[in-house]
């Protein structure tokens, strides 16, 4: 039984790494020198439902493939990009573990757009000026116009997926047998006003990132 409960674990996992691979190279905003997508949102999936060692493999598994197949930043973009999606979905991971509720989802959410933002900007201040070949004060100068911003956006936007995806994956994984999340009408009374307010609050975030911080949303990824 045991042994069928972790292959059932590996393909749902295996799956969602998939769709969180296929989202990368899809969807995209670009703003600056800096991108993101929306992969971190179905990557968060695995830490609500299996825990934040399975979210921070997968995040680190992805970023590989993606440093392999059509990466054009360089280690400097595996390290990066490793590090934003395994703060945020670990962030999400530990705290819906030990409260595993609606209001632990919500709590564990924002904690994660908070993490991801203070780790990526101490990221940036040491690493970027590497990458980049500037001085480590004009990546400083960045941060209240530019990084701070952005990372914040980021993680709006992937928080903001994530509440509106989560039930309909954990419902259809449910009706094919590979997972025990059942999801029950009490569930589904708070999930619609959860996603109504996730969907407003998405909606603001992309206005911000069009028309605020000057970005551009690709369809399919261009180099």
């Amino acid at each position: 039984m045991k042994q069928k409960t972790n292959l059932k674990k590996l393909s749902v996992t295996a799956m969602l790494c998939a769709m969180a691979y296929i989202c990368m190279f899809v969807f995209k905003f670009k703003v600056g020198f800096l991108t993101f997508d929306f992969k971190d949102a179905i990557l968060t999936v695995i830490a609500f439902l299996y825990g934040p060692v399975y979210a921070v493999v997968s995040s680190c598994l992805v970023a590989f493939i993606e440093f392999l197949s059509v990466s054009d930043t360089g280690v400097y973009g595996l390290i990066m990009n490793a590090l934003s999606s395994a703060v945020f979905t670990a962030s999400c991971g530990i705290i819906y573990k030990y409260r595993r509720t609606l209001t632990g989802a919500i709590f564990g959410s924002f904690t994660a757009v908070l993490s991801m933002t203070a780790v990526m900007l101490v990221a940036n201040i040491f690493i970027t000026p590497f990458y980049m070949g500037v001085a480590r004060s004009q990546v400083a100068a960045m941060i209240p116009s530019l990084l701070l911003p952005f990372n914040l956006i980021k993680g709006v936007v992937n928080a903001a997926i994530t509440m509106i995806i989560y039930k309909p994956i954990t419902t259809a994984l449910k009706k094919v047998g590979l997972t025990n999340n059942a999801t029950s009408k009490t569930d589904l009374k708070k999930f619609i006003p959860l996603a109504i307010v996730a969907l407003l609050l998405l909606i603001i975030a992309v206005l911000v990132i069009l028309f605020v911080l000057d970005g551009k949303f690709e369809i399919v990824r261009q180099k």
